[in-house]
């Protein structure tokens, strides 16, 4: 009986959200993903990858950057997602429903022949802008085994789970008229089963790259 106390609540604050609350939305102005430096640092990437158009209306997602970062000196290699979607608002039409909502890696990792080993809310402690708390996937394909680091980077906030995602989507919605929001994952390969240093590579990345990204992923 609570589960559908919970689903008809939702239910409700939807409706009441997106029907009463707002009618229009914003979208603040941003720089385009296209600038993002490929050189941080001693980490490089040679050039951006492209989605195929399928993936890219698939997602729907606005603009993004997929860009494997190296760092020459330590052969390392970690692979950078940050996926912007300017509105995530559900829209109806001829051929139905179709929604601009941000898939989260959790469901879609699956899908694409990964396991889910072990999962986690962990804090990653960055310079700036402080400790953020994301979640931590290790994954495996076969013999392969790599980490990953995910969160949601809406509206000036970093969100790690769906649910708390979804709420402050409803209220910004409502109170700001905004339901912009990002995608940002980091993946490293697990070398020799070093899980150790591929959380310290990471870090290292994340640290130069996430105080950018204000720019492009709009507060």
């Amino acid at each position: 009986m609570t589960k559908f106390l919970v689903a008809g609540g939702f239910l409700v604050l939807n409706l009441y959200t997106y029907h009463f609350l707002a009618t229009t939305e914003e979208y603040p102005p941003r720089t385009s993903f296209s600038e993002f430096p490929l050189e941080i640092g001693e980490w490089s990437c040679g050039e951006r990858e492209l989605m195929e158009d399928g993936v890219q209306r698939n997602l729907r997602v606005t603009d993004y950057l997929i860009c494997s970062y190296r760092r020459a000196a330590q052969k390392d290699i970690v692979s950078v997602y940050v996926g912007y979607h300017e509105s995530q608002v559900r829209t109806g039409g001829g051929g139905g429903t179709t929604s601009s909502v941000i898939h989260p890696p959790r469901h879609c990792l699956p899908g694409s022949g990964w396991d889910i080993i072990a999962s986690d809310v962990a804090p990653l402690e960055l310079p700036d802008p402080g400790t953020i708390h994301v979640n931590r996937l290790v994954i495996a394909k076969g013999e392969t085994r790599a980490l990953v680091y995910y969160w949601y980077q809406s509206r000036g906030r970093v969100i790690a789970e769906d649910w708390r995602k979804v709420l402050y989507q409803f209220w910004d919605r409502a109170t700001r008229h905004r339901t912009d929001g990002s995608l940002v994952r980091f993946t490293v390969q697990i070398e020799r089963g070093d899980v150790d240093r591929a959380d310290a590579t990471v870090l290292d990345l994340a640290s130069r790259v996430v105080p950018m990204l204000p720019a492009f992923v709009p507060n």
